[in-house]
């Protein structure tokens, strides 16, 4: 009997490039409504790409974060940042990477933020806690400020309105500092916003020298206990993320002018948790903190006046 050789591996049919925008586009409308809200104000140009961005960032941080999480060890990341080398050579792995390759082609952008971010969720693999502000703030710019540094080539920069006619040769400044700021300020925000669900899972991302500070434990967090330590130690978290989104205003000014109204209104949106967290007494073990959908929408008009005066 004659006996054929093996069939070569068929390769892997992947949505188109719509499809695949489509599916990022459900992701982040279904686990981040706040962004996603603010995404619809940009340009039909540029609001896909922020969901391919958005996708990828949401898949790495499921890696260490999501259901499978158990599973996940540092071979695991090192085979993502191979997925991510794949993608940015134009072969995506994936139907979601289908539309970050397009997004990549479209907006040329540096890698490095992305590997970066790779590197903050090897973080979390081996580290529950803080012990400085320092090493937080570095955890925090791998795991979101790197964000500010993936959308700059998708929002774009313009600097004409901030220089004088007679410094228009000059080079463009870049708010690489402000954008970095923003993403650190978010995830300051997500930090305090989640101190119980994190304290469910053994994590404390509060630095351990704060707790100190003002006399709280690691036992008092643990076990949710709300006095007036926890309420001054976060009023100077709480002043310490605010003085971020101070910072990230600065740069706002640079973006393209289609890209001001969507990244105020963002940055509205979600310094908006933190008055809420106030309002709450400081309770983030058994309420979580969230603006209501109207509130978000009452402040556009407010964040639209913004990005076109300031």
């Amino acid at each position: 009997m004659l006996q054929l050789p093996d069939s070569p591996p068929r390769m892997k049919t992947l949505v188109s490039v719509d499809e695949s925008y489509k599916l990022c586009r459900q992701l982040i409308a279904k686990y981040s409504a706040t962004f996603y809200l603010s995404t619809l104000l940009l340009s039909k140009e540029k609001r896909p790409a922020v969901w391919a961005i958005y996708a990828w960032c949401r898949r790495t941080d499921e890696l260490v974060d999501g259901p499978a999480s158990a599973l996940t060890t540092p071979e695991t990341l090192d085979q993502w940042e191979q997925q991510l080398e794949s993608i940015f050579a134009g072969h995506p792995v994936e139907n979601y990477d289908v539309a970050l390759v397009d997004t990549v082609q479209r907006f040329p952008m540096d890698i490095q933020p992305f590997r970066d971010m790779i590197a903050g969720q090897r973080m979390d693999l081996y580290r529950s806690r803080y012990e400085t502000f320092e090493e937080l703030y570095l955890y925090c710019y791998r795991v979101a400020g790197t964000v500010g540094l993936m959308s700059t080539a998708i929002m774009g920069l313009d600097n004409t309105s901030n220089t004088a006619p007679w410094n228009r040769e000059q080079p463009s400044y870049i708010p690489t500092h402000e954008e970095i700021a923003l993403g650190i300020a978010k995830q300051l925000t997500n930090i305090l916003r989640d101190v119980g669900e994190d304290a469910r899972r053994g994590r404390i991302y509060l630095p351990l020298e704060d707790l100190a500070r003002f006399n709280y434990t690691e036992q008092d967090l643990l076990k949710g206990v709300i006095d007036d330590r926890w309420r001054s130690l976060m009023r100077f978290q709480i002043a310490r993320a605010e003085q971020f989104y101070r910072k990230a205003e600065r740069g706002i000014a640079y973006l393209s002018p289609d890209a001001r109204l969507p990244v105020w209104a963002a940055l509205m949106h979600y310094s908006g948790i933190l008055n809420v967290i106030e309002r709450n007494d400081y309770d983030v073990f058994t309420q979580r903190a969230y603006v209501p959908q109207w509130r978000k929408l009452s402040t556009l008009p407010v964040a639209w006046m913004r990005s076109q005066v300031l």
